[in-house]
C-alpha cells in the first residue's frame, strides 16, 4: 500500500514538476525542457527513517532534491550528488533527504564536514548523538550505501534509513 501511495504521489509530483519546467522553457523560448542540466533537479519521493538503539526517532515521507545543507559543526556545503564527482549533475541524496525530513519534523541533525571526502559524517539526528563506538549507518532499500550520503543518488520510492550502529 505504501509503494502504491508513493507511486501515485510521485507521478503527480513529477507531472507537476515537468509541467512547470515545460512552461518555463516555453516562456524562455527553449524548444524542449531538459533534466540533464545542472540547474534542474527532478525531486524524489522517499521514506526517511531514523532508528537509534531502542526506537524509531523519525519516520517521514518527503519530496527531496539535492541541495545545499548547513550543520552547526560542519558548516554549509553542497549535498547534491556531485560531491567527489559521484554524479555528473545534481541528484537527490540520502543526506539531503535527511535534511528535508528533519526540517519538516521541526527537528535537526548535525555532522562534521570532511573536505577529503567531500561529505558529512552524520553525528546527531533529532537530538540522538552517536556515542563512542557507534555511528549513523546510511542504507537505501536495506543495503548500506557504498559512498557518502551526499554522493549516493536516490530515486522515487527509495527507503532511506539512518540507523545507529556499533562499530
Amino acid at each position: 500500500m505504501l509503494r502504491t501511495s508513493l507511486r501515485r504521489t510521485a507521478v503527480g509530483a513529477a507531472a507537476l514538476a515537468l509541467t512547470a519546467v515545460g512552461a518555463a522553457a516555453t516562456t524562455a523560448g527553449a524548444a524542449t525542457p531538459t533534466t540533464s542540466g545542472a540547474s534542474f533537479v527532478l525531486p524524489a519521493l522517499v521514506r526517511v527513517s531514523v532508528v537509534d538503539a531502542t526506537h524509531t526517532v523519525l519516520d517521514r515521507i518527503v519530496l527531496t532534491d539535492g541541495h545545499t545543507v548547513t550543520t552547526a559543526s560542519g558548516g554549509t556545503h553542497v549535498c547534491d550528488g556531485t560531491n567527489g564527482g559521484a554524479n555528473p549533475s545534481r541528484v537527490p541524496t540520502p543526506t539531503a533527504a535527511l535534511d528535508t525530513a528533519t526540517r519538516a519534523a521541526h527537528s535537526g541533525w548535525d555532522g562534521t564536514w570532511y573536505d577529503s571526502f567531500s561529505d558529512y559524517d552524520v553525528t546527531t539526528i533529532a537530538g540522538e548523538a552517536a556515542a563512542p563506538g557507534t555511528y549513523w549507518n546510511i542504507s537505501v532499500n536495506g543495503t548500506s550505501i557504498p559512498v557518502g550520503g551526499c554522493q549516493f543518488r536516490l530515486h522515487t520510492g527509495d527507503q532511506v534509513a539512518f540507523t545507529l550502529t556499533a562499530f
